[in-house]
């Protein structure tokens, strides 16, 4: 018996990176996954890969009516939800606060904070109809410290964050859990893309960001993906409105 045998999953932006890790995780723990994304070719490949096990949803997931309309599709093809795993995210642009348009800032509130919103909100009526679930949102280390970079971004993840607090306490009496995870800096398409924004040398930029974290070097996806695994899980029935952090340290200081 896996330890997601017999629940269903959802994973924005769960065809690269991170997102790709979560799914295929949970399935190998027993989950049946609907993935959902904007890069086709890349989602319907996963979903293939796992079979019967995963589908393939596109959904921009900063337009509700698409985050629902996944959701819904979720609940039809395999019947049920019973985690949601609000992961998909951009970094946005690297400008200090006075350069940046109201167009560049709303874009990653858009993507980083109104996903959360639409996946949530249109999330508790299946979640409740399964009688609880697990709403595992992902914040970042910058949800919890600053950086003198990506304002949108730290605001973004900072409102993750106690959006997750506030949510697991509304629904804590349905016996939805919803916790934050924090990722220091993952070895991901997202971050290999910022650190090639930053120009010069990118495997230096690559050593020097992992120098940032105690343990010496950056995580990997799956790093996160377990963590994910473990909110998702029973073994965590008693953890809601917690920070999971898995930073390599990062944080510490």
């Amino acid at each position: 018996m896996g330890r997601l045998s017999g629940k269903v999953a959802l994973v924005t932006g769960g065809a690269l990176g991170i997102g790709a890790a979560c799914v295929t995780r949970m399935i190998e723990a027993g989950a049946k996954v609907a993935i959902v994304d904007l890069h086709d070719g890349t989602g319907q490949a996963l979903a293939r890969q796992h079979g019967g096990n995963a589908r393939y949803f596109h959904a921009d997931v900063s337009v509700e009516a698409e985050v629902a309309a996944a959701i819904a599709g979720t609940v039809e093809a395999f019947g049920r939800l019973d985690v949601l795993v609000n992961n998909a995210g951009i970094t946005g642009p690297n400008k200090p606060t006075h350069e940046l348009t109201e167009a560049e800032w709303d874009r990653v509130q858009a993507v980083n904070v109104k996903s959360v919103f639409f996946g949530t909100k249109h999330a508790i009526a299946p979640l409740r109809a399964a009688g609880g679930g697990s709403i595992i949102n992902l914040s970042s280390i910058y949800g919890l410290v600053g950086a003198p970079d990506l304002p949108p971004y730290h605001a973004s993840k900072g409102a993750v964050r106690l959006m997750s607090k506030t949510d697991a306490l509304l629904y804590a009496a349905d016996r939805i859990r919803v916790n934050s995870i924090h990722p220091g800096f993952i070895w991901t398409p997202m971050v290999e893309q910022h650190i090639a924004s930053m120009g010069g040398d990118p495997e230096q930029h690559r050593r020097d960001t992992g120098a940032l974290h105690p343990l010496g070097h950056m995580g990997d996806a799956d790093d996160i993906a377990w963590g994910v695994v473990y909110l998702a899980c029973d073994e965590s029935k008693f953890v809601t409105g917690s920070e999971l952090v898995i930073d390599g340290g990062y944080t510490c200081r």
